[in-house]
């Protein structure tokens, strides 16, 4: 594990996590002269954000955040010439398939929301699939089709971020862990870390599963719950479609270099380890669980007795609360490797056999509401850029571009209301709806 340099002492604003979230909104907030320092507890990008399918979809979005992606599909298309790197940007767009009646009119319903919206979303026939997708051998009903979405690289895009946000000056210390925020007359003051301390009076959040743990440091509750997603990489395919493609039982890509990524979407497609966070925040999240449980593998075990013994009086975790998430690897689940496999192979026999090059976990942080929270909080100072569910590496770009214009100018050039953290108290969720 590599020691970071002591960070410098002081910072307009510190940036609690390097992920594509943290990096974006350094990059804007550089930018713009502002003295950014940017922390992690373990490397740029090592966590969700290279973890990810890399899809980057206006399709099928929650009304409160598609105008958000429908801006971020446009900075994507000239990403790699203003972070002047490769991305693997594919604007070969989305296609989602159809499996029944039910799916159809939520996908002509979403197509007209989204055409609302400034997208270009239409319903598409079994015939024009078969256009847009030859190699696919399995019936379908009929889909939706963006053709302005794409996907990318996660971690070159990530990456490129970073690099982008040093070159205007930011400063990023990754193994850099925060242990502590001090606040004075109701605002922010400083960020402890590992290495030292850091005076600021703004601090954004985008540490993903872990934001409910640093909220608290502040006193604030935010209700994060977390799953284990598994994707996979094939060895290296024949050429066969430009498109990200979310099927009835599996979503894939194909890379440049030929590998397809694939990520599960149908029952028990993610995992949920119980930990201690899971009974605090049980009351909020459990309308969704219902509605969703057929997605979700429950695992009690080691993670919960874990949890338990760093909870003790005498444990270290008090005073080192992300020393041990940091460096480690989510385990994989083998029967989504292979389902995933398999639903694959279904759509395409004529691949033959398909061998999985190599596996893969991230945790995904996730909020009740299933959109992110974003904005201002009752602490001054300190903003939160988390609770993703699963859609923080397509919404990254208009996020950091955000972010900066919230510190910046004082208010967003989008409408964030639907997404301020004032929602957990005054009880305005959204009803529970299904994922996708």
């Amino acid at each position: 594990m590599k020691r970071t340099d002591p960070p410098e002492p002081q910072a307009d604003v510190v940036v609690i996590g390097a992920g594509i979230i943290g990096c974006a909104s350094a990059y804007y907030l550089a930018r713009r002269g502002v003295k950014v320092a940017v922390l992690d507890k373990g490397p740029i990008a090592g966590e969700q954000s290279s973890r990810a399918w890399g899809f980057v979809r206006q399709q099928d979005r929650d009304p409160a955040e598609l105008p958000l992606m429908v801006a971020a599909n446009r900075i994507w298309r000239e990403l790699e010439g203003e972070l002047q790197a490769d991305l693997e940007w594919n604007p070969g767009g989305l296609l989602a398939l159809a499996r029944s009646e039910g799916d159809l009119a939520h996908y002509e319903a979403r197509a007209r929301l989204e055409r609302e919206a400034g997208a270009d979303s239409r319903m598409v026939t079994p015939r024009q699939i078969r256009a847009l997708l030859p190699a696919l051998e399995c019936g379908v009903s009929g889909g939706l089709y963006t053709p302005s979405d794409g996907h990318a690289d996660p971690a070159k895009s990530t990456h490129a971020f970073a690099a982008a946000a040093r070159r205007e000056g930011a400063r990023v210390y990754p193994y850099c862990t925060v242990e502590g925020l001090s606040t004075r007359n109701g605002r922010i003051g400083a960020v402890l870390t590992e290495c030292g301390e850091i005076h600021t009076d703004t601090v954004i959040c985008a540490a993903g599963a872990h934001s409910s743990r640093l909220g608290r440091m502040v006193g604030l509750r935010l209700p994060v719950g977390s799953v284990r997603s598994t994707v996979a990489a094939t060895a290296p395919l024949p050429r066969f479609t430009d498109l990200a493609v979310r099927g009835l039982e599996v979503a894939f890509r194909q890379t440049r270099a030929g590998n397809v990524i694939l990520g599960r979407v149908s029952a028990r497609s993610a995992d949920h380890d119980v930990t201690l966070e899971s009974f605090r925040h049980l009351g909020w999240f459990l309308p969704n669980y219902f509605k969703n449980r057929a997605m979700l593998r429950i695992h009690v075990g080691r993670p919960l007795l874990a949890d338990i013994a760093r909870a003790l009086p005498w444990s270290g975790a008090r005073k080192h609360p992300f020393a041990h998430t940091v460096d480690v690897e989510p385990a994989p689940n083998p029967a989504t490797v292979n389902e995933s496999r398999l639903a694959f192979e279904g759509y395409f026999p004529s691949l033959g056999d398909v061998k999985i090059e190599r596996v893969w976990a991230g945790v995904i942080d996730t909020l009740p509401d299933l959109v992110p929270v974003l904005g201002h909080t009752e602490v001054g100072g300190f903003l939160f850029a988390t609770g993703f569910s699963g859609h923080g590496f397509a919404m990254g770009p208009i996020v950091g571009r955000l972010m900066a214009e919230l510190i910046c100018d004082g208010r967003p050039s989008l409408e964030l209301t639907g997404l301020r953290f004032s929602r957990f108290r005054e009880g305005g969720l959204a009803p529970a709806r299904p994922l996708r």
